[in-house]
């Protein structure tokens, strides 16, 4: 019989034991600490507030301001919620700083760029995210003309304390790349049930892999970590020429960027729960698992890209992607072991069939009630309750008997992507899912007053 304690192991992995226990060192790590640690999480927790009235040019990070920064926005057919997002960054970057590239959008997006006052240009023709970012990369000279440039996804809002958290991670020469803390947007009015579902879902993720995984991983000490999201991430742009942004035959571009910085050795990754962006996470099934395939095949195709190396990058990559394989398959076959295990006891003419009592007998001679209960249900019951009392939102409690079910569905479509990587050839060409847009701009804590949201197709067009 399979100890419960082992089930739990493979289930939720060593990656969170491991990575959670540097990041317990990070916290004590007093440099670190002082310097876009933990402590501003609590700040970061009330996003999108205004901030104080003053000249956006004097807001200063360590060595860096904000006139260091370019914003770069790549933006395909998002009409409904361009305008929010350039609001957004605005208010905290001077107007002369602010790019967005329409990426062959068929829609109001480029005039509604431009009536805000950023700088925008047009692609020929619809060339994918990544091909977006290096054509307006060059176009728009950032890499002469700025420091750094913040890599932001049209749905997306940055807070106001995002660049005085994020700026002095670079205080370290040897931090190249900064990625920010994302957290979905909740807008209660625009949202079903199953997308309030979802979305509460995708926060539970993006809580324990930021607190469990990223922290410890950004540790200046011991920095190897899978992603740089694309949503709100800072480049330094001198390593942008050094990095293949737009490698042929690959979904989206964020894996690929930060396997490039680690496997060609340009430097390290920052991160702190301070730097803040607010995003949409899709609010229909449909949506949900196509963004879903579309992370998982892009995640397996830049895996297939890079070939490993001897440092500390490829041996966590290596512990990550057996994890995500073992721990996968096992939560893939969890409802088929609670029917082999429960359907017998309810009625015993099932094993009658041929061949299915050999099978019974197996999998009960391995795995009992009591194993899945402490070893699956009641970790993940307690990972819910966590991410409630950090957040202190108590729909993820209400959510919460669920989310199994979900993480069933999200580790069924890695899979599925996994031999898809090898088999198939993407475009990078794109197409958003629904977006919601808010009528107004609400106060923090409150609903908005007015939601619209557009369904549009959003069959994934990446996939070539």
């Amino acid at each position: 019989m399979i100890p419960w304690w082992m089930l739990a192991v493979f289930v939720f992995g060593a990656n969170f034991t491991l990575w959670g226990t540097i990041g317990l060192l990070r916290l004590l790590d007093g440099p670190t600490t002082r310097r876009g640690g933990i402590r501003f999480a609590s700040r970061g927790a009330h996003a999108l507030r205004k901030p104080p009235k003053r000249e956006v040019s004097s807001i200063r990070a360590g060595s860096l301001t904000v006139r260091d920064v370019a914003v770069l926005i790549p933006a395909h057919n998002e009409g409904l919620v361009i305008a929010d997002s350039l609001r957004a960054v605005l208010d905290v970057v001077p107007k002369a700083n602010v790019h967005v590239v329409s990426d062959g959008s068929t829609d109001d997006t480029f005039e509604l760029a431009r009536a805000t006052g950023a700088r925008v240009i047009r692609t020929r023709s619809n060339v994918g995210k990544a091909g977006a970012l290096q054509e307006a990369i060059e176009r728009f000279r950032l890499v002469e003309r700025f420091e750094v440039v913040m890599l932001l996804d049209a749905d997306t809002r940055v807070d106001s304390g995002y660049f005085q958290a994020a700026l002095p991670l670079f205080d370290d020469p040897r931090v190249v790349a900064v990625a920010g803390y994302v957290r979905s947007d909740w807008r209660r009015r625009s949202l079903s049930p199953l997308g309030k579902l979802l979305v509460c879902h995708r926060q539970r993720i993006y809580a324990l892999t930021q607190f469990l995984l990223k922290f410890g991983q950004t540790w200046r000490r011991a920095n190897a970590t899978h992603i740089i999201p694309g949503f709100a991430s800072l480049y330094r742009t001198e390593v942008l020429p050094h990095i293949e942004v737009n490698p042929p035959g690959l979904v989206i571009e964020d894996f690929n960027m930060t396997f490039e910085v680690y496997q060609k050795g340009l430097g390290k990754v920052g991160f702190t729960p301070a730097a803040v962006a607010v995003t949409q996470d899709p609010g229909s099934l449909g949506d949900y698992v196509r963004q879903t395939k579309r992370w998982a095949l892009g995640w397996w195709q830049t895996v297939r890209r890079h070939r490993p190396r001897a440092n500390l990058f490829t041996g966590m990559l290596t512990l990550l992607l057996l994890e995500q394989v073992t721990s996968g398959v096992l939560i893939v076959l969890l409802p088929f072991v609670l029917l082999l295990l429960v359907v017998p006891e309810l009625t015993g003419i099932v094993l009658t069939i041929p061949g299915l009592a050999e099978i019974h007998g197996f999998v009960a001679a391995h795995v009992g009630f009591t194993a899945l209960l402490f070893g699956v249900v009641l970790p993940d019951i307690v990972l819910t309750c966590t991410v409630a009392l950090c957040h202190r939102k108590i729909r993820f409690l209400l959510f919460g008997v669920f989310f199994l079910v979900l993480r069933i569905l999200d580790s069924a479509i890695a899979l599925y992507a996994l031999p898809l990587a090898w088999l198939s050839r993407s475009t990078g060409r794109w197409r958003s899912p629904s977006r919601r847009r808010l009528g107004t701009t609400p106060v923090p804590g409150t609903d908005p007053p007015e939601l619209t949201t557009t369904h549009r197709d959003s069959t994934d067009a990446r996939e070539g």
